[in-house]
């Protein structure tokens, strides 16, 4: 099988990005051959080097480093990279089985669809956000600090001042969300979901759309090891970006509140009001290996509270392989993966209950059941690099079945049927 991965970066940094790399990795090791096209010029992840992963790059820059009228004209229609892309495709040596996109908004923009759609070849996207269907992509009320509930493109939702930057930024998306509507009109896309919520949720924010749903979770690249003794842990920790949207001043808060200290790993616009706060701790970004090797000593359990629909932060997972207690945001499509009491807590993300659960991380021995907990029910249906890979191919078999039967003549289809 020959497959295409689409990314606009080619390092494991972000969510998406990392899921990117990763699966390509794993599809080369199951002997599948795979381009990886990498929109954006910048480093390499060295997973990208294998045998079966030939890599192209299209040249494109990030839209945030055009100029401003350059980078909202690009955002809505990017006819160049469209025009590179496809040139790229059809240069392949080997003409591809199908596409798979991880990302599209930082360089691509909606044009990428017209030219994917071109070629012929069943197109698949995971969806590691909502711009899909949203405009601000996150599906969100930053005007409210609260999930959105409008429908996209509606009247409420042009109405709404909802942009986590300003007006501007929300009628260039509102722009640029028509496009892609346009784009996608009679054209059929495959869409994996990484967790439940996003399948039920996105069902509805795309209908009108010929759209058939996947679901698949994110490979969690983690060695199985000894279990962290969260007991001996002190602090109530956070890894990410640190955003109002994402929770940070929840976990400061409810970590105050339950007379923890609040450690942070990461950067953000947060970060001046978190330094200032008693009781925090912020050690900035962190190699993975640092970040873990801190965290199995430190943490009596990995705060997850985001406050919009985040679709499935992957330290969530991390944090259980390592045997370290969650407290994820029930708006978190990872809480799915947290057994309430068990092995963490799946809260809303208001500062009473979050209070109240921390709270409960002072008794030693519960801290190390829920711990244990986490260790083992993870262990025992592990989000493997393999088991994401397997779960992969086998939605690609049934795209390409379904499509060769879709090839056949009426009767030949009703006796393969």
């Amino acid at each position: 099988m020959q497959i295409v991965v689409l990314a606009e970066f080619a390092v494991a940094s972000g969510g998406a990005e990392k899921v990117a790399v990763e699966s390509a990795r794993g599809l080369a090791e199951a002997g599948l051959d795979v381009t990886y096209i990498q929109a954006i010029d910048g480093p390499v992840d060295d997973l990208l080097d294998h045998p079966r992963i030939r890599r192209i790059g299209l040249g494109n820059k990030d839209i945030w480093q055009r100029p401003a009228h350059r980078a909202a004209l690009n955002g809505l229609w990017d006819a160049e990279a469209a025009a590179r892309l496809g040139a790229a495709l059809d240069a392949l040596p080997v003409r591809p089985d199908l596409i798979h996109l991880h990302q599209w908004t930082r360089s691509l923009s909606p044009s990428v669809f017209p030219a994917l759609f071109a070629r012929g070849l069943p197109v698949v996207t995971t969806l590691h956000d909502y711009f899909l269907a949203c405009p601000n992509g996150v599906y969100y009320r930053f005007d409210r600090a609260e999930p959105c509930a409008l429908k996209p493109l509606s009247a409420a939702c042009l109405a709404a001042p909802c942009d986590g930057r300003s007006r501007l930024h929300k009628l260039v998306r509102v722009g640029r969300s028509v496009s892609l509507r346009a784009a996608l009109k009679r054209q059929r896309l495959d869409v994996i979901h990484v967790c439940d919520a996003s399948v039920a949720r996105m069902g509805t924010l795309l209908e009108g759309l010929a759209v058939t749903h996947h679901r698949v979770d994110n490979p969690v690249r983690v060695t199985k090891q000894v279990p962290a003794d969260p007991a001996r842990g002190d602090a109530l920790a956070y890894v990410g970006r640190l955003t109002r949207e994402k929770g940070v001043d929840l976990v400061a808060d409810a970590a105050r509140a339950a007379g923890l200290p609040a450690l942070f790993v990461g950067t953000g616009p947060l970060e001046n009001e978190l330094r200032a706060r008693p009781g925090v701790e912020l050690v900035g970004w962190q190699a993975p290996d640092a970040v873990w090797s801190l965290l199995r000593r430190r943490a009596r359990a990995i705060a997850a509270p985001s406050r919009w629909y985040e679709t499935g932060p992957l330290t969530v997972y991390e944090a259980l392989a390592n045997g370290i207690p969650v407290m994820a945001s029930n708006r978190s499509g990872a809480s799915e993966k947290i057994l309430d009491g068990v092995n963490g807590y799946s809260v809303s993300p208001e500062l009473e209950a979050w209070a109240r659960a921390a709270a409960t991380l002072h008794d030693d021995a519960r801290t190390a059941s829920l711990g244990a907990a986490a260790h083992a029910r993870y262990w025992a249906s592990p989000m493997t690099l393999g088991v994401h890979t397997d779960a992969l191919i086998a939605v690609y078999e049934r795209i390409l079945a379904t499509r060769a039967v879709e090839r056949l003549p009426a009767d030949a289809a009703a006796s393969a049927a």
